[in-house]
């Protein structure tokens, strides 16, 4: 009898031993840092004379404590497709040179040195001068409302954009495309506002593009978006 009560008291023990030491939930996890929330140069929809451009930005910071590095993505697309530049650095700052007369768009990812990321900066668009131009294209519009592949209530859908010109005092008018199929047909030509009210019924995804022309005649085509109705 004792021993049976021994061998129940030593199991007793054992058990509150595992269920004591099951309180171990490891290391906390790493945050990653701050998202760059000011892109300080080039501004946006600036014309840049000289090609050798210092990008600035705001730092970043790191709840615990880890060193933070910066990634400058530089592309000739808004979507940031058409990659020239993807380059590293742990200052605020880095200089970098371009082909002239080009229109570029950029922004800053920080990182730390466990491999955390951040969200991206805004997406800037600037332009380099180049020799004998004197009227440069408009830089692609930008998507305002509803957002790239968001869900919205069916009936009329209010679209916005967001248009640019380097040259001062150009007055920009749009094409909008806008349809069902993926490559969306002429819905409105010369609109002279940024956004257009559109009618949509339930269950179905539209897709839409903005072409932004100037005073000169010159166009650029823009990014095709889509939105689902519910």
């Amino acid at each position: 009898m004792k021993k049976e009560i021994r061998l129940i008291a030593s199991l007793f023990s054992i058990l509150l031993l595992v269920a004591c030491g099951g309180g171990d939930d490891g290391p906390p996890a790493n945050s990653a840092p701050t998202r760059v929330t000011q892109v300080t140069f080039p501004t946006a929809d600036l014309l840049c004379i000289d090609n050798t451009i210092n990008f600035q930005w705001n730092a970043s910071s790191d709840a615990d404590g880890d060193a933070i590095t910066y990634r400058v993505i530089i592309a000739t697309d808004r979507d940031l497709n058409n990659v020239v530049e993807n380059r590293t650095t742990s200052n605020t700052s880095i200089t970098i040179t371009l082909q002239q007369g080009v229109a570029y768009y950029w922004n800053v990812t920080a990182f730390d040195s466990e491999g955390q990321e951040s969200e991206a900066s805004t997406t800037l668009a600037f332009f380099t001068s180049g020799p004998g131009i004197t009227n440069y294209a408009p830089f692609t519009a930008a998507v305002d409302e509803p957002a790239d592949e968001s869900t919205v209530s069916a009936g009329t859908v209010n679209l916005k954009w967001v248009g640019g010109d380097t040259d001062v005092g150009d007055t920009l008018t749009y094409d909008l495309y806008f349809g069902l199929a993926t490559d969306p047909p002429l819905e409105t030509a010369g609109l002279t506002s940024d956004s257009a009210n559109v009618t949509t019924t339930a269950g179905n995804t539209y897709f839409w593009r903005v072409d932004s022309i100037d005073d000169s005649g010159v166009k650029t085509i823009g990014q095709i978006w889509s939105f689902d109705t519910n």
